[in-house]
Formats: structure tokens, C-alpha cells, sequence
């Protein structure tokens, strides 16, 4: 009759087996930067396709819009500079970051039309894991559900699409010694800007939006029912 063996529990690599405090095996390379493919909005800034300028003041940097942003094509300028997101080099970066905001601000009742088209150019930022576009996506999101009517709701259906990545980074609130102070300053703690975005979207996404959000986030705790 055979005899069952003992079954050993399977050893750490040995460079990570005396280290203190490593449990499991290594780091996968889910937090790994992806690389940023150029994009559209790069070529239409380079081409001169959008109605702004550098503007310099008392402040800083800021967009001279040479029309009124009310008027603006937001079909057309809204996806762009959402695209433009997943810059990280000046002015690029800037003119995306600041012209979102611009028209978000401005957009009123023409921004719901357009949220389709704006969900794979936000996926596409938070997929390239980098920290800075993460946390810049991050803050449009807070902004865009509450630039118009309705638009929290209407992003519910897309929050399997939305809501890996954050769940991926959620308890990602590294210590990073005097910096850490800095970048809660800066609002560039990603762990608490993506809690703060759930909340914003549990807020104003409508009776289905917790139940929603923790289908795709489990250790979300609800910032209404408690």
C-alpha cells in the first residue's frame, strides 16, 4: 500500500528569503509604467488645430482661448484633449490637463453627449500606470461627474471599464518620507485621490452606482450607507 508524502510548502527564491517582512511571491509587474504611444492630441497641437495660446501671469501658466470655449465643437475638442491625458512633457501635458478643465467648466448641458466618446481616452490614461497621469485622470474624473446633469449616472455603465486600475492602486499610499506631506499638499497621493473619486462617483452616479463600484472595487466602503 502506498504511502501518501508530505507535500512542502514551496520556498521563496533565496534572494528574498532572508529579507524581513516579504510574504508571497514577488511583484508581478502590475504597478510597471506601460509605454505612452503618441497621441492624437500631440498632432493636432503640433499642426496648430486648437484655438489656444500660452498665456503667462501673477499665477503661473495658464490658456488665452482665442473663441469662447461655450461655442467650441465639444464632439470634436472634448475627446482631443482627454487624449492628451497620457502626456507627460510640456506643453503638452499642460494645454491637455488645463484645456479639460476649461471645458469641463464651461461645457454645461453639451458634456453628456459626449461622454462615449471620452471613455476609451481616460481608459487608455490609466492604463499606462503611470503615477502623475493616473493622478491628473483621476481629478478630471472628480470634475467631469459634477460638470453637468446626469453625467455621474451616465458613467455607471462604464465603471467596468474604469474601476480596475483604481482598484489595482487603491491602497497604494507609500511612504515616501518627507515627501509624503508634499504630495498631499499637491493632491498626488494616489490612494486617497482614487478613494476621493469613488466617492464623487458613488455621490452623484444614482441609486446603482455603490452596488457598481463594489462589483469592481470590493474593499470600497460606502461614504453614504455608513
Amino acid at each position: 500500500m502506498s504511502t501518501l508524502k508530505k507535500q512542502r510548502a514551496p520556498r521563496l527564491p533565496l534572494q528574498l528569503a532572508n529579507k524581513p517582512g516579504i510574504i508571497g511571491p514577488p511583484a508581478t509587474g502590475a504597478f510597471k509604467q506601460r509605454p505612452i504611444k503618441p497621441t492624437a492630441f500631440r498632432k493636432f497641437y503640433e499642426r496648430g488645430d486648437f484655438p489656444v495660446a500660452m498665456e503667462h501671469d501673477a499665477k503661473g501658466n495658464r490658456i488665452a482661448w482665442k473663441v469662447e470655449i461655450e461655442k467650441l465643437d465639444y464632439h470634436h475638442y472634448l475627446p482631443l484633449f482627454f487624449d492628451g491625458l497620457c502626456e507627460t512633457t510640456h506643453p503638452y501635458e499642460f494645454f491637455a490637463r488645463q484645456g479639460a478643465h476649461d471645458m469641463l467648466e464651461h461645457g454645461g448641458p453639451k458634456i453628456l453627449p459626449v461622454i462615449p466618446q471620452l471613455i476609451i481616452p481616460i481608459k487608455n490614461a490609466l492604463n499606462t500606470r503611470n503615477k502623475h497621469v493616473i493622478c491628473t485622470t483621476l481629478k478630471i474624473l472628480q470634475h467631469l461627474v459634477v460638470s453637468g446633469e446626469r453625467v455621474g449616472e451616465a458613467l455607471v455603465p462604464y465603471y467596468r471599464q474604469l474601476l480596475p486600475i483604481l482598484n489595482l492602486f487603491k491602497n497604494l499610499n507609500v511612504n515616501m518620507g518627507d515627501g509624503i506631506d508634499y504630495s498631499q499638499q499637491k493632491r498626488e497621493n494616489i490612494g486617497d485621490l482614487i478613494n476621493e473619486t469613488l466617492e464623487v462617483f458613488e455621490r452623484f452616479g444614482g441609486e446603482d452606482a455603490f452596488i457598481n463600484i463594489k462589483y469592481m472595487v470590493p474593499t470600497y466602503e460606502s461614504c453614504i450607507l455608513n
